[in-house]
């Protein structure tokens, strides 16, 4: 019995064959996995973006025109819109 194991002895040239190909196909697996969440991760970004970006613009238009928070709020709404749009555009590919 191999003491750094507790199982019986194996020829060392065969375990590292094996740990090699569990790697190779671990790394494939993660390589197509990452690959498929690409768009959607992507999206994920935009729908936070756009809800800064458009909330952003219509709290500077606030601040310029000296109004109350009225184009903060529709740059937040227009944000929120657009960007579950592009994430639902991701998710559900026509």
């Amino acid at each position: 019995m191999d003491e750094r194991s507790n199982r019986p002895d194996r020829p060392e040239d065969n375990s590292n064959a094996d740990r090699g190909l569990f790697l190779e196909r671990a790394a494939k697996s993660f390589q197509e996995t990452v690959t498929r969440a690409g768009p959607v991760a992507l999206a994920s970004y935009t729908l936070i973006g756009a809800i800064l970006v458009l909330g952003g613009i219509g709290y500077a238009l606030d601040v310029w025109r000296g109004s109350d928070h009225w184009f903060l709020l529709g740059g937040l709404l227009l944000g929120i819109i657009v960007g579950f749009y592009e994430l639902a555009r991701a998710v559900w590919p026509s």
